[in-house]
Parts: structure tokens; sequence; C-alpha cells
């Protein structure tokens, strides 16, 4: 009998390989070691230094390609090391289009570091697949896109970008770090690279960094897998443990936070004293029905406007359950002020064009009570 394809939420709780077949460990191990003994001259088992490869690390690598329905995965020490990696794939004199609406730390990686490599970036709402074709320049070597983007949540029509991508022979690269492949795989639409920041729902309970790269193609990976072993910024396999270990329970915590935001950006949008709330999942999202298209789900992530600035430090000073901290994705809720936390390094005028400003806030919807964290922001309010 034919064997049945593994479900996504089976693939996430076993893994690439599903346990250790050296000793039948279920938790696969950590192979905490730096180097490798060879068993003589000229033999190997696989294995020579942690920097170019360690099992423990090659399990994670391997789930993540499998989970994005990828051929070859990549680790990384940080969701930043991965973005790196990214950017040394191109060369001086090479122009890539930006998700205008990104997260500041990728934004200061480009224009403090990488411009003055010669290489050039061009923001643009890529909400738009108009607006991307429009800045398409004779040396536009790649799109890279946040979808849906962060924090004001565009969503990017990914199947009709890669489109164009390859009718100009222009790499696509998709950050999936908001909806994760248990949601959204942007390869079988036909993107290039898929990158992930790791630390935020794949590990779910932030307590590590991690980045990732998901690609198909054979050259590509050759090209990744030389940059990751020269420059070495690779994750440790404790982490990769961590990693593994938090992908288990994937499926059933986005779901569960999946279906806390639904049900508290609604009641936002009933407050009176919320102006307006971004979330892909609302009805009235402009990216809505792209979301149906290419996703099985909306994610986590909402974020707000209040009507009046000072409502911004009532709110922040005044969560209880709700932390007010950077990042996303844990089982934690988390509120962020984007203006002077994830967005600070953007200058203000390309902050406040795409709407980043003073009354905005990003709400990363954890697993509690959804009762319990619509009481604690209410109260917050009106305190």
């Amino acid at each position: 009998m034919k064997e049945k394809p593994k479900d996504f939420q089976t693939k996430v709780v076993h893994g690439f390989k599903g346990f250790d077949p050296c000793t039948g460990s279920v938790s696969f191990p950590i192979y905490q070691s730096a180097t490798f003994r060879h068993p003589a001259l000229n033999e190997t088992t696989g294995y020579d230094y942690s920097r170019l490869q360690n099992p423990t690390r090659e399990e994670l690598e391997n789930t993540m390609a499998s989970l994005e329905n990828g051929k070859w995965g990549f680790a990384f020490s940080s969701g930043m090391a991965a973005v790196t990696t990214v950017l040394q794939l191109f060369n001086p004199g090479d122009h890539i289009i930006v998700s205008d609406d990104l997260y500041g730390g990728t934004y200061r990686l480009f224009e403090e570091i990488y411009k003055k490599y010669g290489i050039q970036f061009s923001y643009v709402d890529t909400g738009s697949t108009k607006n991307i074709i429009e800045n398409i320049k004779t040396n536009t070597k790649a799109f890279f896109i946040e979808t849906p983007s962060n924090p004001m949540m565009k969503v990017c029509d990914i199947k009709a970008l890669c489109k164009v991508a390859k009718s100009e022979n222009i790499m696509t690269i998709i950050d999936n770090t908001f909806l994760t492949p248990y949601f959204q795989r942007p390869l079988e639409l036909g993107a290039d690279v898929v990158l992930h920041s790791g630390t935020k729902y794949l590990g779910g309970h932030n307590d590590t960094l991690a980045g990732f790269l998901v690609v198909n193609n054979d050259e590509l990976a050759e090209k990744i897998r030389l940059i990751q072993k020269s420059i070495g910024a690779v994750l440790a396999p404790f982490d990769s443990w961590l990693l593994l270990r938090g992908i288990k329970t994937l499926a059933v915590r986005l779901s569960k936070q999946q279906e806390n935001a639904l049900i508290l950006s609604n009641w936002l949008q009933s407050n009176k004293e919320i102006e307006r709330v971004y979330y892909i999942g609302l009805l009235d999202h402009e990216g809505y029905e792209i979301s149906k298209s290419q996703a099985t789900g909306f994610g986590a992530m909402i974020s707000f406007m209040v009507r009046n600035v000072s409502m911004i430090e009532r709110i922040l000073n005044n969560l209880k359950i709700i932390a007010f901290a950077e990042s996303l994705g844990g089982v934690e809720s988390l509120m962020t002020y984007p203006i002077i936390q994830t967005h600070s390094a953007i200058p203000e005028k390309m902050r406040e064009a795409i709407g980043v400003n003073e009354r905005l806030l990003r709400l990363s919807v954890g697993i509690e009570a959804v009762e319990d964290l619509i009481y604690d922001i209410e109260q917050a309010i009106n305190l």
C-alpha cells in the first residue's frame, strides 16, 4: 500500500528523521561537540566540524526544508544572520526592491552596512504588484518582500510577484516569519528563497535566537552553504534542539493564537478609543482576498492606531498580562511600540509615509485565555 503523505501537523511533531536512529531517542539528541573523530585516513562519519555541519542542526535544517516543501534548509544564529547571508549573494551595483514597510533592523542592515558596498535598495509598497513593476531597473536582481509586512500588515500577491520575477530573471526572497509554513509556503507559489526569524513563531517561547533560509535550487543552495560555513553564523546545537522542540507545537500554538487574534481584532474595532485595526483576517482588510488565495490562515499579529497619543503611555504603563516588550510569536502576548522599538532605525519621513507614527501599537497575540487579554487591554485603556 502506498504511503500516505504526512499532514503538516504530523510533520511538525516528528520532524525529518522523527527520532535518533543510533539510540532510538524520541527527543533528537543535542550533539554538543565542536569536532568529530574520523574512523581512519580518508574516512569520515559525515561530520567533521560543527561550523560545517552538526547532527542536531542538520535535523533542524532538514525539518525546516520539509515544512516549507523545499529541498534545502539552513539554520543561522539569528534572523539577521540569515538576512546577511542572503545579501552576500549580490554584488556591487546590484539593485534590490524591498518592502517599504519592513522590520527596522533589516532596513538598518541594508542602509548602514550593505549600501556602502555598492548594493542599491528601493523601498516600495509591495502590496501592489504594479508598484513593484514600475520600480524595476536594468540592474534589479531581487525582490525582498515581507508579507504580511511589519507592522502595517500589507499583503503581497506572491504568485503574481514571482511570475514577474521569473520573466525578468529576478530572484524572489520572501520573509515568511509572520505566517510560518503552517499558514503559508512561498516556495509553492514560485519564490526562490524563504526567510525566517526562527526566534519568533518557530521557536515559540521567547527563549532563543535563530534564523532560517529554505530553497529548492541546488546551485543556490551551494552558494548559501559556502557563505554559511565561511562566515560561520551557524545555529548552535542546543539552540537547534530548542527550535526542534518549539516546532513540535507550532500547529497547535498558531491555531490558538490565530483564534485569539481574530476575537481581539474584532473587539479592538468596536472600542471607541481605537481609530483603526490592521489584521489580515478582518473582512475589510485590503489584503484579505489575496491572503485567502495564497495562505491557509491569517496569523496572530495585530497593529492598531489609537485616537489620542496620550493613550499610548496609559496602555503601555498599565498592562498586567500582556508584556510591553520587543519581539513576537511566543506563547506570551507582547505589546510593542514600533516608533521607538522595532522601527526606530527608519527615518521619520519614511515611517510617517507608511503609517508608523506615534499612535501605532503592535500586538503579538499569545495563547492565553482571550477573555483575559481583552480585559487587560480594556482596563489599561480605562484607567
